[in-house]
């Protein structure tokens, strides 16, 4: 794991198009690519709360997580973004224990959780992002354009149909619009369609 880069939580923001999903935006440290991963709403509402410093009445399961390693002297030390098959990311919750380092396997949203409770960093590597990073650059920040375009009825045409049914230079424009808007969840799914085709 030579190739580790350093992740920093950016955001956390509702799915407007899947109830209940929300996206988790990663940013490099000292560097411009976002990480979005879309997550369930409960490990949103985890993730969360330990941002935001909420002491819930009840513990969560991430918190139970954290009681029983801390009684079993077990130590977490970072959280790893490992892989990316498919379309879905894959995480290790990296620890140690009496001198012995041990790994264990676990969705992203859920090692982040666990990691933010155990203040360890997160990491990736070069080729997640690589294949599933978004890149910003000094463009992205300007005000986007209209997304539709005047026709001469005065009616703005349709933006989009399926994503599936667009060509690729169309995906490449949409995917420039969704940063511009800082809408990395619809960034995501355009980039996850690129990725598909390539």
């Amino acid at each position: 794991m030579a190739d580790k880069i350093k992740l920093e939580i950016l955001g956390l923001s509702s799915s407007q198009s899947q109830s209940g999903s929300f996206a988790l935006v990663l940013g490099e440290v000292d560097g411009n690519r976002r990480l979005p991963i879309i997550i369930g709403m409960f490990e949103a509402q985890a993730i969360a709360i330990e941002i935001e410093e909420i002491t819930p009445n009840r513990p969560m399961t991430h918190d139970l997580f954290r009681s029983f390693a801390y009684e079993l002297s077990y130590n977490i030390k970072e959280i790893y973004i490992s892989d990316l098959k498919e379309g879905v990311f894959f995480a290790r919750i990296m620890g140690e224990k009496d001198g012995e380092e041990f790994e264990i396997d676990a969705r992203p949203s859920d090692a982040i959780a666990i990691g933010l409770r155990f203040k360890v960093d997160i990491y990736t590597n070069e080729s997640i992002l690589t294949e599933a990073g978004i890149v910003l650059s000094d463009e992205d920040e300007e005000v986007p354009e209209p997304k539709t375009k005047a026709t001469g009825s005065g009616k703005p045409e349709p933006v989009a149909k399926k994503l599936e049914d667009m060509p690729i230079d169309q995906l490449n424009t949409l995917l420039d619009e969704a940063l511009a808007d800082e809408d990395y969840e619809r960034a995501a799914k355009i980039r996850d369609e690129i990725n598909r085709r390539n």
